[in-house]
């Protein structure tokens, strides 16, 4: 059975080591990737650290994207998070 992913074109590409990044493709989120983001202080907080472990994106190069760019990441891929943390 595979996974369910949603890939998601950048408007903006990022750059991550020697690769420019023009889409990301995000699979569904595990309770360790929600636990990860336990500890984060704010909602926006908890959904960039989990959006950036679904894509398999280090975070410093995930805080890369722009607004606009992460608006139409949540509307494609939804918030991750929910309310359960």
């Amino acid at each position: 059975m595979s996974e369910k992913t949603t890939t998601v074109k950048l408007q903006t590409p990022i750059q991550n080591g020697d690769q420019m990044v023009s889409e990301l493709t995000f699979r569904e989120a595990e309770v360790g990737d929600l636990l990860d983001a336990a500890n984060c202080s704010t909602e926006m907080e908890k959904i960039v650290t989990v959006m950036a472990a679904i894509s398999g994106t280090p975070l410093p190069v995930f805080r890369k994207i722009k607004a606009r760019d992460l608006a139409s990441i949540m509307k494609q891929v939804g918030n991750p998070v929910g309310n359960e943390i």
